[in-house]
């Protein structure tokens, strides 16, 4: 029983540890949530894009890499397929895919990447400074971990951040949510900014 509370407070701990990271709906004391705000980037076509690009229609944004074996491309893979599911409602927002791997993920790479999937989700990448003021800005977690041989992987958070027309965070879509459940969320923003 000892050991059960000693590993109740372990796993209390660890859990506050990245609490920053694993809740994005946390507030500040004015109401206003913590996730979200200026950005300086450039799409998969080298353009300067900045969060101001993006307000005026409610957007949907998920932080990734190309290199990432499953969790990126199944995402980008349901994204497209919440697109379809809102038809020409799907025309009322915007979607995004930022690279936490600026190092490899150069505009034409992650352009031609994102592409692959959908021409309707705009690739977003820039300095190892510009992406790195996105992801503490949108409390994203990435980590860069070694392999054998030299080469690395990324470790990353893995929601699709829901923000209003204004670039507030208004709500998430976990990694494995049902479709059902997500384009409802999707319809859920779109139909708020009306």
């Amino acid at each position: 029983m000892l050991w059960g509370a000693v590993a109740l407070v372990v796993l209390a701990a660890a859990g506050g540890a990245g609490y920053r990271y694993l809740a994005p709906v946390a507030e500040s004391g004015s109401g206003e949530a913590l996730v979200g705000g200026p950005f300086e980037l450039v799409d998969g076509d080298g353009r300067p894009t900045t969060d101001m690009d993006f307000h005026g229609k409610p957007f949907a944004v998920f932080f990734g890499f190309t290199h990432c074996p499953d969790v990126c491309p199944t995402s980008l893979y349901e994204m497209t397929g919440w697109i379809e599911a809102l038809g020409a409602d799907a025309d009322r927002m915007r979607f995004a895919f930022v690279s936490v791997d600026p190092e490899r993920d150069t505009p034409d790479v992650l352009g031609g990447y994102v592409r692959s999937f959908s021409d309707r989700i705009i690739a977003l990448t820039g300095s190892t400074e510009q992406v790195a003021a996105i992801l503490d800005a949108y409390r994203v977690y990435a980590r860069r971990v070694p392999l054998d041989g030299g080469d690395y992987t990324m470790d990353h958070s893995a929601f699709v951040y829901l923000m209003d027309a204004n670039g507030r965070y208004q709500a998430h879509i976990t990694y494995g949510e049902t479709p059902d459940r997500a384009v409802a969320k999707l319809r859920t923003l779109i139909d708020a900014t009306s």
